[in-house]
């Protein structure tokens, strides 16, 4: 069988993270602010709805009683360099606690290329 060498591994690019954080709406701006203070240039932000362990509430609307198994929530998505992605998940973690069930998730994954649309730059300069 013959291999095929494209020379990736010689290739050793810069490492980035993407975070990504479902926590509580009234948590945002802090989290936000805190994220600022250690760096963080940006973030992508959205309104969505899910569950976990708390399995929805009960709600009232108009005078009636109905149940709901999706509560808001926010999600941050968040494109870090190596050097940083663990002081943003800690920031993110110690921020965003209430200590109470639906806190939410942070999930992190290993981040192939970035590119900044405007300068063409890639990797951690495009962040």
């Amino acid at each position: 069988m013959c291999e095929v060498d494209d020379g990736s591994a010689d290739k050793q690019g810069p490492e980035m993270k993407f975070i990504i954080a479902v926590i509580k709406p009234f948590k945002l701006d802090e989290v936000r602010e805190a994220l600022g203070a250690i760096g963080v240039a940006g973030m992508t932000v959205s309104e969505v709805k899910g569950f976990g362990r708390q399995k929805g509430q009960t709600e009232i609307y108009r005078g009636a009683e109905y149940s709901t198994n999706m509560l808001p929530k926010v999600k941050l998505e968040i494109a870090a360099g190596d050097d940083i992605a663990a002081q943003v998940v800690e920031t993110i973690k110690d921020t965003a606690s209430t200590e109470s069930i639906g806190d939410g998730k942070i999930f992190v994954f290993d981040l192939a290329d970035a590119t900044r649309i405007r300068t063409g730059e890639t990797g951690d300069t495009a962040l």
